[in-house]
């Protein structure tokens, strides 16, 4: 039992591959409550619910499981639009998605991607 216990946690740190996508939290309250759909390789991972705030804005970040290395396809859905990015594992291991409106009303969602971790100040 104990070799199983140690077999998982070192199976778990080496062997899960993550992205880390960070996700804006809008200063225009135009853009409050905004329910975005996260889908990676077209299988849903998560809904993400944006909280406009006044201030700076704000970031939650969630991690995003892979299956390997690679190309792989993230998609995030904004009411009836849907944005298609390709990332590849693990040169693009860190994602930032910004969600804004635009001067014609529709809504736009942009990302930024590197290998090391961003440090917003």
């Amino acid at each position: 039992m104990k070799k199983f216990l140690i077999l998982l946690i070192v199976f778990c740190f080496f062997g899960c591959k993550k992205y880390v996508v960070s996700f804006e939290q809008p200063t225009n309250m135009k853009l409050d409550n905004l329910k975005l759909e996260v889908f990676l390789d077209k299988e849903k991972m998560q809904d993400i619910n944006l909280k406009a705030t006044e201030a700076l804005p704000t970031y939650e970040t969630v991690g995003l499981s892979t299956s390997g290395e690679g190309k792989h396809l993230l998609q995030i859905k904004a009411k009836d639009t849907t944005f298609n990015f390709e990332v590849k594992y693990p040169e693009e291991k860190y994602i930032m998605v910004t969600a804004h409106l635009k001067n014609n009303g529709k809504i736009h969602v942009g990302i930024l991607k590197q290998s090391y971790k961003y440090r917003v100040r």
